[in-house]
């Protein structure tokens, strides 16, 4: 039975932490930066945690 591959695009969006728990990058920080406010733009700089729906489904794709 061949060995099941790891999705790339996955693996270079999200990174899983010591405790097992998988980390993301916030979305609309890429462009058109002058319209949102500095409160926003510092909120965007974090890395969040995924939903809790898609962990397992996630975990299945980085490993």
């Amino acid at each position: 039975m061949p060995k099941i591959r790891s999705n790339r695009g996955a693996k270079k969006r999200f990174v899983k932490t010591g405790t097992g728990k998988v980390k993301r990058k916030r979305a609309y920080a890429s462009h058109i930066l002058s319209k949102k406010t500095s409160k926003r733009k510092r909120t965007l700089r974090k890395s969040d945690l995924i939903d809790s729906a898609d962990v397992k489904r996630v975990k299945r794709m980085i490993t």
